[in-house]
């Protein structure tokens, strides 16, 4: 999970009008977006509950939506994930990684 965070980061740090041009970008972050819900449904439902802080229905839920639904993904709603869901989620990993 936290290399697809750090996979995501890489070209999100290229900023929105990158992502908006670049079809590349997108595909780029979306392809990490649903390592990152791949990686998260392969954790057991054991270790999901020992770190309740990660959102991980959702995250499983979201790539389910990229995989199933690709072509009415809302690049805004993407934008949006990475912008404002990922900070914090990489912030829960790092402390898990850190144990």
């Amino acid at each position: 999970m936290a290399e697809a965070i750090r996979q995501i980061e890489k070209y999100a740090a290229e900023g929105k009008p990158v992502f908006e041009t670049s079809e590349l970008v997108q595909v780029w972050i979306v392809h990490h977006l649903q390592v990152l819900g791949e990686a998260a449904r392969g954790v057991s439902e054991v270790s999901q509950k020992n770190y309740p802080r990660i959102p991980w229905s959702k995250i499983i839920g979201f790539r389910n939506i990229l995989v199933h639904h690709y072509f009415a993904i809302d690049p805004n709603e993407i934008w949006r994930v990475v912008m404002v869901e990922i900070p914090p989620l990489k912030k829960e990993i790092e402390l898990i990684l850190k144990k």
